[in-house]
């Protein structure tokens, strides 16, 4: 063989081998893609029925935690305890609009009201994204729901059923699958349909579940989080609501302070909408946060079963980190799991010292937990969204009860500061933590670093006129939507009105009853929303 031939097998060779080292680069970088939140909704103790009004809690420092509503009590004797047994309650969890979603009463009579909550926050989470529910049909979405209370299970069994519909009704009313399986059917959705039960760490679980699928390409874009209600008060009924339990005598989570005695109970539910980071790029979506690594471990063999494990929490951490490509000393804040128990607040600030210690800047630490309770099964997604809503803000939220610091937590030789004002988030470090500990020993951790505000596209501003529309199902279901536009504007009047009226044509489904008004400035729209129902407005219903 010539030495000529011998040199050209010798660039094919090396042809070939860069390119499978290419193959191989890009298929690592596949597996460690960012992934985009693209839309949020939640329905969250305290009146937060959305993201904004939910911030307006956190800003706020709001406390959320009440007497459990009376039709929750089981008997005369808990109707009337003193004290009343208090936590995060959301109110009329018993509404639902069936038939919004084609769904007979009869069969919603037999509905968990977590499935129902959950189609509700689904919609309002892909609205909120600017995603047209019928545009998704048969696409490659997934659902991940983390979801850890069956307590519907247990009234639900109570009731009589009259035929083998009902039988059905209830079998996939109240099975865990099914509420996951029941917003795919609903929706169109063909991607995976996961329900994870971690215990306390279900919700964020179930984002990191969301992230692997997404990198995989299992599907192309994903609704992830949790839903936890309480529809009986069997806890209280057994007595736990004591000194020495795991409950809080006042139902509050006092997390870092020397007061700290137990975590006391919330619900609620919250959904993030999830997209290759790329993807959201390219299809030019409003992206509120990136999620840049995540991670999922075990406590293992640890003091206890429930025992939270300190060098399990400091692993996941690290691995969350290590997977996200960033350093400990690029953190600016952690929200932390801070149930407000004796043993774990100690045990998670020893965790965040052993990873973040080194460092010479306050490293501010918080829960929202301490505004309205533990949410269990969906505790992991109302902090991850109470920290996108931080960074887009610009600002760290007061951690509430925090007026004696623990003194079994070695704070001289930390770096921790816990916020107990509304803060500036530090320019330098858009970057925060999120930890989830289940009961279970599953422990989850999410890195999240905020996105610059981008300016609005100049073609939804070059009219000086704009067209803004409105379509419901019922005609009473479109005024309230315009009572509810005409309360964000009244709230937010700097709102730029082509953007709103951009999303109103393309971001939303267009049903019978519509609604259309044309408008010059934010205030010139409130003012006719205002005016709608009057004589001289009039709606119009689509044959």
């Amino acid at each position: 063989m010539s030495e000529t031939s011998r040199e050209q097998q010798l660039i094919v060779a090396l042809q070939q081998s860069a390119m499978t080292v290419q193959k191989l680069k890009t298929r690592l970088n596949a597996y460690s893609e960012p992934i985009a939140i693209i839309g949020m909704g939640c329905r969250f103790p305290g009146d937060s029925h959305n993201p904004e009004l939910f911030w307006q809690l956190l800003a706020q420092g709001r406390d959320a935690v009440m007497p459990m509503p009376v039709d929750r009590r089981s008997g005369p004797s808990h109707q009337t305890a003193s004290p009343p047994y208090a936590g995060g309650f959301l109110a009329q969890v018993d509404r639902f609009d069936a038939a919004f979603f084609g769904i007979s009463p009869r069969e919603t009579n037999l509905m968990d009201p977590q499935q129902r909550l959950l189609l509700e926050v689904g919609w309002e989470a892909l609205e909120n994204a600017a995603l047209v529910p019928e545009a998704l049909f048969n696409s490659l979405t997934g659902l991940f729901i983390g979801m850890s209370s069956y307590d519907y299970a247990t009234l639900i069994q109570e009731q009589a059923i009259d035929s083998a519909q009902d039988e059905l009704y209830q079998v996939t009313g109240i099975a865990p699958s099914v509420a996951a399986g029941r917003l795919a059917y609903t929706f169109g959705f063909t991607g995976p349909a996961v329900v994870v039960d971690t215990a306390c760490s279900a919700s964020l679980v179930a984002v990191h579940q969301a992230c692997q699928s997404l990198r995989q390409r299992e599907c192309h874009l994903a609704l992830a989080g949790g839903v936890h209600l309480i529809l009986s008060d069997r806890w209280a009924a057994s007595g736990s609501q004591t000194e020495g339990s795991m409950f809080a005598l006042d139902g509050r989570c006092k997390t870092f302070d020397a007061a700290a005695d137990g975590f006391g109970r919330g619900e609620g539910c919250g959904l993030v909408v999830l997209k290759r980071l790329s993807d959201a790029q390219a299809d030019g979506d409003t992206i509120l946060a990136v999620i840049r690594g995540s991670a999922i471990n075990q406590d293992g063999r640890s003091s206890g079963l429930s025992a939270p494990s300190g060098p399990s929490q400091q692993a996941v951490i690290r691995q969350a980190l290590q997977n996200a490509g960033l350093e400990p000393d690029q953190v600016g804040y952690i929200e932390a799991h801070g149930t407000g128990t004796k043993l774990g607040d100690p045990i998670e600030i020893g965790a965040l010292n052993a990873v973040f210690g080194r460092r010479a800047d306050p490293l501010w630490v918080g829960s929202v937990k301490t505004n309205f309770g533990h949410l269990e099964g969906a505790a992991g997604i109302a902090g991850l969204i109470k920290v996108v809503l931080g960074l887009q803000h610009g600002q760290i939220p007061p951690n509430l009860h925090f007026h004696q610091p623990n003194p079994y937590i070695d704070w001289h030789n930390a770096p921790i500061q816990i916020p107990v004002a509304l803060l500036d988030w530090p320019s330098d470090k858009k970057i925060a933590g999120i930890s989830s500990f289940g009961i279970s020993g599953t422990n989850a951790h999410i890195v999240v670093e905020g996105m610059p505000t981008a300016p609005p596209p100049e073609h939804k501003l070059d009219r000086p006129y704009q067209l803004f529309t409105l379509a419901a199902k019922t005609a009473e279901a479109l005024q309230a939507y315009a009572q509810r536009y005409q309360a964000f504007l009244a709230a937010q009047p700097h709102q730029t009105l082509g953007d709103l009226c951009y999303t109103s044509h393309v971001g939303r489904s267009h049903f019978a009853h519509r609604l259309s008004l044309v408008a010059d400035t934010p205030a010139t729209l409130q003012a006719q929303l205002a005016q709608y129902g009057t004589p001289q407005t009039s709606a119009q219903s689509a044959p």
